[in-house]
């Protein structure tokens, strides 16, 4: 009989800014885990994104991840798409774990990218702005390059939007 996985339920978001007449995207450097495995041998670079926590709906979780994880404040703008894949706790139990992790488009509103808490640089290596056009070349997960890539399209679309979207 197969192996049951344990489901684990996340969000994560892709923060747009305007900066020097270009869209830029909130990215992390995450701090990898001693120990684990499955940790990559070279520099992880990816969204922020963070599980969801008892009475939090998944935009209100990826919305406190984008805060703890990057330092800047955001305002909703729509859902992107979730993002499902398989992976192994090397760094505990050895589970199996099936993941979901919504994604949600949000605007800047305020806070310096990487001016975040004490506590949140253990997770967190660093946190900068990156060029939005760029970013599928960086980031370290498929997942993620894909939802890059819908944020891309969703700002061809809904320009006008987007440009008027305030805080």
């Amino acid at each position: 009989m197969p192996e049951k996985a344990i489901r684990e339920f996340s969000s994560g978001a892709v923060v747009l800014r305007k900066l020097h007449g270009a869209w830029h995207v909130a990215v992390i450097e995450p701090r990898m885990r001693y120990g684990d495995a499955n940790a990559p041998k070279k520099k992880v670079i990816a969204l922020p994104k963070g599980n969801i926590d008892k009475g939090e709906t998944p935009a209100e979780t990826a919305l406190r991840e984008v805060h703890e994880e990057t330092g800047v404040k955001a305002t909703l703008v729509d859902k992107l798409a979730d993002v499902k894949y398989f992976y192994r706790r090397s760094w505990s139990d050895n589970a199996r774990v099936f993941k979901i992790v919504s994604f949600f488009l949000f605007r800047y509103v305020s806070g310096r990218c990487g001016n975040i808490t004490e506590e949140m640089k253990i997770e967190v290596a660093h946190a900068f702005w990156t060029p939005l056009a760029e970013a599928p070349g960086q980031l370290s997960y498929r997942g993620e390059r894909d939802v890059v890539k819908k944020a891309i399209e969703y700002v061809k679309t809904h320009r006008a939007m987007l440009e008027a979207h305030k805080h």
